[in-house]
């Protein structure tokens, strides 16, 4: 909103200053011609005070958390190099997008260009914080000038993620204990064992510290690793979730906070996870490196409810996982009996609006299913869902 370049008393002033001219006129009062004339020419020197020096500057910002969560609060600090004749008499603002909360505003310091505020986390998005404001006024508050500086810095509030309890048992590719294997070489793991030299080995491969503690020689073998798949699909298809609106579905909100804090709790537990939807689009996947998560947040940031749902064995392949964790939103029972678990040996089912017997249909099929409301706490639906430790389904 733009400001007036008076503010209320300037303007009172100015009117007053009028009112008193005419007066004069009328009344042939020539006191009253001196104070309007007064009051109308402090006006005048009040604006040309404060609208007449330039003032120029660059605005740089620094939050302390790269990604903010929904409910996380973060300090911003924000650098103000002002170009001006004196420090100006007035008041600073930084524009806030709706994705978070806070305030930011202050008196413009005397000695510091060094401002600081705290926002909070509201809403999840991708969004941009600024451009700062800055209104100065006259030292008599009659005149006002409102001036915009530097550039936005983007903001990205990810989802929330929740702490989750572990599945019963670890459960691989094929059911029970079977697990996929990979070469991969754990995070922080010496997976590297030596092992006595034979003929053909290369001698690039020798492990010299094994080799000085055995008294022969010894060579580097890579061990493999067991990694079990994890396969989280959230379903975003247009038909499942209430129409796009200013305002984000609660929903929506919780079954993509729910979508994140599940691919979390598998790749702590030790599962290569990938997390896709229904789409088939790979939104991320978590190997053990410091940058999936944070990708995968990213990628979660943004999304919205969109486009078709494929079934999901053709989703899945040829390569059941060990758990799979699908998140929906509107269900009937007929989608629900036609909803395969394509050879996962532990399917979960959430679903935010599950029709009647939605649920039961698709427990009939092997998932264990649960109901998702906005505001359930989902950590207690999830534990509401978790398969028995025999591996026995529950409906939730």
């Amino acid at each position: 909103m733009k400001r007036r370049p008076l503010t209320p008393r300037g303007a009172g002033c100015l009117i007053t200053g009028i009112l008193l001219m005419i007066a004069a006129n009328v009344l042939a009062a020539r006191a009253l011609l001196y104070v309007g004339v007064l009051l109308v020419t402090v006006v005048a020197l009040a604006a040309l005070a404060v609208h007449l020096p330039r003032r120029s500057g660059s605005v740089t910002r620094v939050i302390s958390t790269d990604l903010l969560a929904v409910g996380e609060t973060s300090r911003v600090t924000v650098r103000f190099d002002l170009r001006a004749t004196g420090v100006p008499h007035g008041v600073w603002r930084d524009t806030l997008p709706p994705a978070v909360a806070g305030d930011a505003h202050g008196e413009y310091p005397d000695e510091t260009a060094q401002l600081h505020y705290e926002v909070t986390g509201v809403r999840r998005g991708i969004s941009t914080l600024g451009p700062l404001m800055l209104r100065t006024v006259d030292p008599f508050g009659l005149s006002q000038r409102e001036q915009q500086f530097g550039d936005t810095r983007t903001i990205t509030v990810v989802p929330q993620v929740i702490a989750l309890a572990p599945l019963p048992t670890k459960v691989g590719a094929a059911g029970g204990s079977a697990q996929t294997r990979s070469s991969r070489l754990g995070q922080g793991a010496d997976n590297l064992i030596p092992r006595p030299y034979v003929s053909g080995d290369s001698r690039r491969r020798i492990h010299w510290r094994a080799t000085a503690q055995r008294g022969e020689l010894m060579v580097r073998q890579e061990e493999e690793e067991a990694s079990p798949d994890a396969l989280v699909v959230l379903d975003r298809s247009a038909g499942r979730w209430a129409r796009p609106s200013e305002e984000p579905d609660p929903l929506f909100e919780t079954a993509v906070s729910l979508c994140a804090s599940v691919a979390l709790r598998f790749a702590q537990d030790g599962y290569s996870v990938d997390v896709v939807d229904t789409g088939g689009t790979l939104l991320g996947a978590l190997r053990g490196h410091e940058d999936d998560r944070d990708g995968l947040l990213v990628a979660l940031a943004g999304i919205a409810p969109r486009g078709e749902a494929r079934d999901l064995r053709t989703i899945v392949g040829g390569n059941p996982p060990g758990p799979l964790v699908m998140i929906t939103g509107m269900l009937t029972d007929e989608d629900a009996a036609r909803l395969s678990t394509a050879g996962a040996a532990a399917p979960i089912l959430f679903a935010a609006r599950p029709a009647p017997g939605a649920l039961d249909a698709a427990a009939a099929h092997g998932w264990s299913t649960a109901e998702l409301p906005a505001d359930a706490d989902p950590a207690a639906v999830w534990e509401d869902a978790l398969p028995a430790p025999t591996g026995v389904p529950r409906h939730g």
